[in-house]
């Protein structure tokens, strides 16, 4: 297939690229070397990201994976974030109609859920706490609108809940709390809010391509929940990553500042991405950790 990766220098866009090139589709990706560089991409590679892109230059493609946006979930400003991750997402979705495109794929997050008690299930309370999470509640209602209106499509939404692995340190602050941990303790004890037992359902990143690439076969369109399906708290992430890295590091809590905005405990109901797309995931948060390990990626 010829294949358009919005974001495909950014952390899920890139390992998503790379993986559809070993598999032998034709890539286009846009983006910017601001993030990173794609090791032995040969595929086309459009700047800058998204707006502003020359669609001359990508012409007509089979599927689109849509990974673009702004993630920063402690920024305020909801016009902004509606332009980018609403009102050019559904640009995108027009143009990839009218260029032969049957299948779209794009990330949505379990931001979408807030307030709403865990375990998150798709059709159930949406509650988002910030601008971010508001921006792909609306993306995720208006692209079942266009999946209804173009039924020759299949649009489906991937709900990611805190996706870890390789190819994430240019994020910085935004990349995930097990990296962050992990680079924190690779010098010294980690700092987590009191009292380190607020949980978090981690996806790896190879979890995380299979479901883009199952979701690019799906027979219907959907948004579903990406997750690994179990809640770890931060005490046990930090005694895994000792575990893991050969390290005796003790946390030190601190207080937390957002507590107002602060999702306390993040879980996904896992089965309907297994009905929907057949994604069952592989990694629970010891061996995917173990895994990041290995890949060299987790080294400071």
């Amino acid at each position: 297939m010829r294949i358009l990766v919005t974001g495909g220098t950014g952390f899920v866009g890139s390992n998503i690229s790379l993986k559809l090139m070993e598999l032998g589709h034709e890539v286009l990706i846009t983006g910017s070397d601001a993030e990173q560089k794609l090791p032995g991409f040969k595929g086309k590679y459009l700047q800058p990201d998204l707006i502003g892109i020359d669609w001359d230059a990508v012409g007509n493609v089979d599927a689109v994976i849509h990974e673009a946006a702004i993630n920063d979930t402690t920024s305020l400003d909801e016009r902004e974030m509606m332009r980018a991750n609403v009102d050019a997402s559904l640009a995108l979705f027009e143009y990839a109609a009218a260029h032969g495109c049957k299948r779209i794929v794009y990330a949505s997050s379990t931001a979408v859920y807030g307030a709403t008690p865990a375990p998150y299930v798709e059709d159930k309370g949406l509650e988002p706490l910030n601008p971010y999470g508001l921006s792909k509640k609306v993306l995720d209602e208006k692209a079942m609108a266009f999946a209804a209106v173009h039924p020759e499509i299949t649009v489906v939404g991937l709900r990611y809940c805190n996706v870890y692995g390789p190819r994430e340190s240019h994020k910085g602050a935004r990349a995930s709390m097990i990296y962050q941990l992990a680079k924190q303790m690779a010098k010294g004890n980690p700092r987590i809010f009191k009292y380190g037992e607020q949980k978090r359902d981690y996806i790896y990143m190879k979890d995380v391509v299979e479901a883009n690439l199952l979701a690019l076969e799906a027979k219907e369109s959907s948004v579903v929940n990406c997750g690994a399906g179990e809640a770890t708290s931060f005490n046990e992430i930090i005694a895994i990553l000792n575990k893991t890295m050969g390290l005796d590091r003790a946390p030190e809590y601190i207080e937390n500042p957002y507590a107002a905005r602060y999702q306390n405990f993040t879980q996904c109901d896992m089965s309907k991405a297994k009905e929907k797309i057949g994604f069952v995931p592989k990694y629970d948060v010891q061996k995917g950790i173990a895994d990041y390990y290995e890949s060299g990626f987790l080294s400071f």
